[in-house]
Formats: structure tokens, C-alpha cells, sequence
């Protein structure tokens, strides 16, 4: 029984090798990164006032394609937490959810829908997830606007920007589909 475990473990390391998914709470991103590049990235909703995602270092302990919440709705839980994999020993966890663009969970970090089942399948058990940011100064994050209180004048605003991505910054790809979809990108500041 002892081997099967050292087993289980040694090629769960091996698949997380390299993968990590950082969770910006100050800018409601998520990112799933590969030997330190970034592959994917979507938007979050992560915990609302007085129930806060705390950050901090975590591991996928557990994935489950249809999960229910035994905790929420209060007193008997029952919520659906699609694609959820839990972070830790915790009851948090990283689940396809509502983004209604500001923090808005009860602790869980929920993400979009594709994102959910992108993440999901290239996410293993033991996968590192690193939890930074402050979710209160998401609308005044260094600048960065939020595409959910004003996504028309700064669509307008990249448009007109002849020199973005001239001034020593390439325009990601991500970047250029974020535009076209009236999402937007920002450089990573890890």
C-alpha cells in the first residue's frame, strides 16, 4: 500500500512540474503559467467584503467535474461548483461560477465558464496556486481600469494609442483577442 502511494505522489509531481496558476485578486485575474510563461488567462470573481479569499500559497488537493457546496446556500449548502478544485485542506476552491465583475464570492475563486474548463483539464492534482493581490483595490489597481464599469472609452482608448505596444511592451496575442472581445489584457506584474 506504501508504494502505491509514493507512486501516486511521484507522478503527480511530475505532471504539476513546471505548471503553476497565480490569482491576481487586485486586477480579478487568473493566469496558468508554464515554466514561468503564461499560456491562459481569465477573469475572476473572488471572495466580497468580510468573507475575503486570503492569499498565500496553496495546491490542488482534489478536482471534481460536478461538485455541490456542503456550506453555501446556508444551513445545508447545495450550490453547484462546476469544475471545483479545492485549494488545500481548505474549503476554498477554484470553481466555474458567476463573474459579475467585482468580488462577489463567499471565499471560492470563480471563474469563467471556458477558462473553468480550460483550466480545469490542464490543471493536475498538486498543481502550486499562489494567491496574491488585494481584492478591495481592484477598480484603482496602478491604473488599471476595469473593463466591467467602462469597457466602451477604454476600448476607444487602446484603439487610439498608436504607439501601445511600441513603447519596449509587445501587444500579447491575449491582448489583441481581449480588444476584439471588449475584454482587456494588462501586463503581468508578478
Amino acid at each position: 500500500m506504501g508504494n502505491i502511494v509514493i507512486t501516486f505522489f511521484a507522478l503527480t509531481m511530475l505532471l504539476s512540474a513546471g505548471k503553476e496558476i497565480r490569482i491576481d485578486l487586485t486586477k480579478q485575474m487568473a493566469y496558468a503559467l508554464q515554466d514561468g510563461n503564461v499560456v491562459f488567462e481569465g477573469h475572476i470573481s473572488s471572495g466580497m467584503p468580510g468573507r475575503e479569499t486570503p492569499t498565500g500559497r496553496y495546491s490542488i488537493t482534489e478536482k471534481k467535474v460536478k461538485h455541490r457546496s456542503n456550506l453555501w446556500p446556508k444551513p445545508n449548502g447545495g450550490a453547484r461548483m462546476p469544475y471545483m478544485m479545492r485549494l488545500g485542506n481548505t474549503a476554498m476552491a477554484l470553481h466555474l461560477g458567476e463573474i459579475p465583475g467585482r468580488p462577489a464570492s463567499h471565499g471560492c475563486v470563480r471563474l469563467e465558464q471556458n477558462f473553468a474548463k480550460k483550466l480545469f483539464k490542464w490543471t493536475p492534482v498538486g498543481t502550486p496556486v499562489i494567491i496574491t493581490g488585494n481584492a478591495a483595490l481592484y477598480d484603482t489597481a496602478n491604473g488599471y481600469k476595469s473593463y466591467f464599469t467602462n469597457r466602451e472609452q477604454i476600448i476607444r482608448e487602446r484603439e487610439s494609442e498608436k504607439e501601445w505596444g511600441q513603447r519596449g511592451t509587445p501587444i500579447r496575442h491575449s491582448d489583441e483577442l481581449y480588444i476584439k472581445q471588449g475584454l482587456l489584457g494588462n501586463a503581468l506584474t508578478f
